[in-house]
């Protein structure tokens, strides 16, 4: 019985780490960049897009298919550096749990 309560304890510890752990990650941004810095979308680390912004020199008509394209780039390194931001802050959170394969 002394083991399931000491577990409650910790899941609730775990529980109040991890709501901590989410609105620290709403506060991380990182910014995805593409066309050599032509365009950058700017993220929280819980994948809410924050800005974009395009150089002038792209924005002409006949040229929408590559704006669109370096969009679609600068939100892919964004989001892939925004997942990193978060699986820092898990690892760090959940360390020293001890946790089984696979869910650490």
């Amino acid at each position: 019985m002394a083991d399931f309560l000491g577990m409650m304890k910790q899941a609730a510890q775990l529980q109040s780490k991890m709501q901590a752990m989410q609105d620290e990650l709403a506060q991380v941004e990182v910014e995805g960049i593409s066309g050599g810095g032509l365009v950058s979308v700017r993220m929280t680390a819980k994948m809410e897009v924050k800005a974009v912004k395009i150089d002038p020199s792209l924005i002409k008509p006949d040229e929408h298919e590559i704006l669109e394209d370096l969009l679609v780039t600068a939100l892919g390194d964004a989001r892939r550096k925004a997942e990193t931001a978060m699986q820092e802050k898990m690892a760090s959170l959940t360390g020293g749990l001890g946790l089984p394969p696979g869910l650490g």
